[in-house]
Order: structure tokens, then sequence, then C-alpha cells
């Protein structure tokens, strides 16, 4: 799913399933995992058939956003640290991460919510699709590299509107231990608009504090089969470190590789990068 890339500028990622370690429970337990299961799902659809009301104007929706996407968190097995803060009134606001699940959407709704450019096709799922459109998603079909300056220059119009836009510059999704390089595309919105950029590091653990990648959407994975995994597992703990705000400055080029470095710190040049740090974060999980 996420191993070809569909034109040049999507980079191919090197995870596959071989990066997803699941930890297995203590033998004789297993009425325990499907209690806790069965508890997950019915309390995140529960809150699931209730996210069309995150696109209603009313006063205070932020906080609002903010607590649902926390409550869906924890209704899935994962909980929630968060440290740093962002300026909660500064408005118009490129927010980006590096992409590992369909978690991020909900990791990243707790501190700074907002609108999130994602893949076209997403609007065609079953279920999910009216919800998308309800919450404003811009589109990006990363087929159709011709399309991608209309999309830049919609980001920059929700910047200028003073909206908060999410954006993931690798344009694909990683296992969180090996990642790629920050896309500079959306940067330009930021340039063109004159709004800064907030970087937020993600990183998901296990909750004796080991790397996790049960949360990877990678490979052939389905979103089934991702959220299966999820759910299933004890607990996973989601960090999320809010970084310094960067000013957007005349280069896109230049902002994306601050970006990057802020998002992935010291080692943002090392082995890690594009995936050749997989083999050696699993010695970490495994």
């Amino acid at each position: 799913m996420t191993t070809t890339p569909a034109h040049a500028w999507l980079q191919p990622a090197t995870c596959d399933a071989g990066c997803v370690r699941v930890g297995a429970d203590a033998p004789g337990r297993q009425w325990v995992v499907v209690l806790r299961t069965a508890l997950r799902v019915g309390a995140a659809l529960a809150l699931f058939s209730g996210m069309w009301l995150l696109a209603v104007p009313m006063p205070g929706r932020s906080h609002l956003q903010r607590g649902y996407c926390r409550l869906m968190l924890r209704s899935l097995g994962v909980r929630t640290s968060v440290a740093g803060g962002p300026i909660r009134n500064l408005r118009g606001v490129l927010v980006v991460s590096g992409h590992v699940s369909w978690l991020d959407t909900f990791a990243i709704g707790t501190v700074l919510p907002g609108s999130f450019v994602a893949r076209a096709d997403l609007t065609n799922w079953p279920a999910l699709g009216p919800i998308v459109r309800i919450m404003r998603v811009i589109p990006i079909d990363r087929a159709r590299l011709r399309r991608l300056p209309s999309v830049v220059a919609a980001v920059a119009d929700r910047l200028r509107a003073g909206h908060t836009v999410v954006a993931f510059p690798e344009g694909t999704t990683w296992c969180g231990l090996g990642y790629g390089r920050f896309r500079p595309a959306m940067f330009q919105a930021a340039i063109d608009a004159g709004r800064p950029v907030q970087p937020l590091r993600l990183s998901y653990r296990h909750r004796d504090g080991r790397p996790s990648t049960v949360p990877a959407f990678v490979g052939d994975d389905t979103l089934l089969m991702s959220i299966r995994r999820v759910v299933t597992a004890r607990r996973t703990v989601v960090h999320v470190q809010v970084e310094s705000l960067q000013l957007p400055g005349a280069d896109r080029r230049e902002l994306a590789a601050r970006c990057e470095l802020a998002v992935r710190g010291p080692h943002s040049r090392s082995a890690l990068v594009a995936g050749s740090g997989c083999a050696e974060g699993h010695a970490l999980v495994g």
C-alpha cells in the first residue's frame, strides 16, 4: 500500500510488514484480551458515530475537538502524553509531523485540531468518506502531480483565513523507527501566506517505555488489520512533543529542513534517515 511511489515526488517507504512487532499477553489471559477488545470497539464505535458534531460551528469547538480526540484514543487503548505547549491563541498555523499511523490525526487533534491535508481517495472510503468531507479535509491526489500547486494554494488560503492546517510532509506512512525526508511542497503554503509552522514530534511506545510499531500503517496493511492490532494491544502510549514554532522565511527547502530537524531531533541526519534505521530500532522493541 505504501511501498510503491505513485510518482517521482512521492518517496517510497522502506517499511513493510516486517517492521511491525506485536507483543503477546500472558498465557491463559485470552479472555482478558477478548473482553478488553470488545469494550474498546464498542466505545470507539459510539464515539465515531458522533464525529460529525466536530464540524458544527459552536463556541469552544477547539476544546471539544481536543477532548474528543483524547477520548477516541483512550477508547482504542492509547494514552496520550504531551510535552511543551502550542500557542493557543495563534491563528493560521501550519502543523507538520512525521507520519506513522491513522492514529496520528487523533494524536495531533489532542493538541492542535485543524483541517488535514490527506489522500484524495479517503472521500471514497465506506463510512469514513462522508466524515472526511464534513471535516473539510484538503484532498491531495498523489497520482496527479500537476494538481499539487492547487493544493498548496488551498492550504495557503486556509492559513490566511486564520485556520489551522495539518500536513504530513513525508507524503506516506513509516513504521516510526525508520522515516522519510520532509518534502518542501507544503511549506510553500506557509511562505505564501506568511504564517508560521508548528512542528510536532510523535512517538509511539509500549506502556513500559519501549518503542512500539503496533500502530504502524505500512506495507500491505488494511485499515481493519491496523485497527485490530491497536485495539488488541495491552496499551500504547503516544508521546506528542511540541517543538519550537518556525517562522516561514523565504525558502521552502530551508523551512522544510528546519522543521525536519525539529521533528527528528539530532538523529535526523544519521542512520535512521530514509528508513535505514528500522533494523537498529527493532533491537529496542524485540
